[in-house]
């Protein structure tokens, strides 16, 4: 069953969490990782320590043991707290009833984890903001999405990623309520739309299709004419996707963004991408876009809107040219500034709206008995957006193969299918072209 918090629930508990904060010893640029799951203990612990200059160090929950203690060690935390540990806190804070001045706006980012074309993860580190450029972080997002008191915004993905974090957090602290239904399922999430009557949602396109599939498998209709604004964004949505997800949406809601765990590039209204299909918009309030002659994309930013990569400054300073930021993504300019994404980052595969990096899940499955190479690849997939596939040269079995990557990859990681080749295809120069790899291999 769905949960509803209010504003000033959470405002409350926020204060409290702050208090409990305090009196742990946690002090303004402390870390404090959460691994846990979406809940409303969730959202005070993140914001309660983000308005008091505390900063949340989101990670998955679903992360094996082997990943969660190298993101751990990196980040050193200050304190952690991990599943029911995240509710405990909130209670045991309301049981102290010591609170602490909240500031009115969140002193920093929350800290999360990308791993870019490496493969290694990279902390994205904001640091603290002055008083301003705080305020301005958070009126920049809510002029974008135009979030009010009157708002009952529905979480329809995790909170441990940045847009849903986003989006949940903007909305409490413009005065609205949050609806959580729990893990994504399309009958549970339409039930939460007739009962709640939500006005705004993040979502990735796979769930789109997993609503209009829902919708036509069981002949229900789709209760959206409570919402004013929806945005999507995570992976590149299909043509045919997008245009029935406009058709099931009221006029004017269905919008879309362009951006990373970086920051925010693009806003797109149902007008704009109708007018020039395909496009992910124009630069936000504030920002400015170039390409350099290759298609990597540029992005000018205000100062609140910076970011470097924690303890990396060799790679912040390849992220930066000057106030430009860039995850080297490839795209190109119209004449009238609307942008267009030729494709993502080197290799990445974007499943069901989550990152995934080629390389890193090598390395764990070319490390099995029995893998002799091995290459993972994107495949397109109606439900997914991309599947996550391997190439396997060896004599392991698939079962094997499977057995060790669930013991060594988040769900989210682990190879979808498996193709069983003699030689993996590579380039004059020695090099896998992972983007390319499924059409070599005839599977699309």
């Amino acid at each position: 069953m769905a949960v509803v918090v209010t504003a000033a629930e959470s405002e409350r508990d926020q204060a409290l969490v702050a208090g409990a904060l305090a009196a742990a010893g946690l002090t303004e640029g402390d870390r404090l990782a959460l691994v846990a799951g979406s809940s409303p203990e969730y959202l005070a612990v993140a914001l309660g320590a983000l308005r008091c200059g505390v900063v949340p160090v989101l990670l998955h929950p679903g992360l094996t043991p082997t990943e969660l203690d190298a993101l751990l060690a990196d980040a050193e935390p200050a304190a952690v707290l991990r599943g029911a540990e995240v509710e405990a806190f909130v209670h045991a804070a309301r049981e102290a009833g010591a609170t602490a001045t909240l500031a009115p706006y969140p002193r920093t980012r929350p800290m999360l984890y990308t791993s870019g074309t490496t493969g290694t993860p990279k902390g994205v580190w904001t640091g603290l903001l002055s008083d301003d450029e705080a305020e301005a972080l958070v009126l920049e997002e809510r002029a974008a999405w135009g979030f009010e008191a009157a708002d009952r915004h529905v979480v329809v993905s995790p909170l441990h990623h940045s847009a849903p974090m986003r989006f949940a957090g903007g909305v409490l602290l413009a005065g609205g309520s949050v609806v959580l239904p729990g893990p994504f399922d399309a009958a549970t999430l339409v039930d939460a739309f007739v009962e709640h009557r939500p006005t705004n949602a993040f979502l990735v396109p796979a769930h789109l299709q997993r609503l209009l599939a829902h919708a036509e498998a069981t002949g229900r209709r789709l209760p959206l004419e409570s919402f004013r604004r929806v945005a999507h964004a995570g992976s590149a949505c299909p043509e045919v996707l997008k245009r029935r997800a406009l058709d099931a949406f009221p006029d004017g809601v269905l919008w879309e963004f362009y951006g990373s765990t970086e920051g925010q590039f693009t806003v797109c209204t149902p007008e704009e991408w109708t007018a020039r299909p395909g496009t992910v918009g124009r630069a936000r309030s504030g920002r400015t876009l170039t390409t350099d002659p290759d298609g990597t994309i540029w992005c000018r930013v205000p100062s609140h809107a910076r970011f470097e990569y924690w303890r990396a400054p060799e790679k912040t300073a390849l992220a930066w040219r000057d106030d430009a930021f860039s995850v080297f993504d490839i795209g190109t300019l119209d004449d009238d500034g609307y942008l267009f994404l030729d494709g993502r980052r080197d290799d990445l595969i974007i499943t069901g709206g989550v990152n995934v990096y080629p390389l890193e899940v090598e390395r764990i499955l070319l490390a099995a008995p029995g893998v002799d190479d091995l290459a993972v690849f994107p495949l397109p997939d109606e439900r997914w957006g991309d599947m996550v596939c391997a190439a396997v040269v060896g004599p392991i079995t698939e079962a094997d193969l499977d057995a060790w990557a669930r013991e060594r990859l988040a769900p989210h990681k682990r190879p979808k299918r498996y193709v069983r080749l003699d030689a993996i295809p590579i380039t004059t120069m020695g090099k896998v072209r992972r983007t390319h790899l499924a059409a070599e291999l005839g599977l699309v």
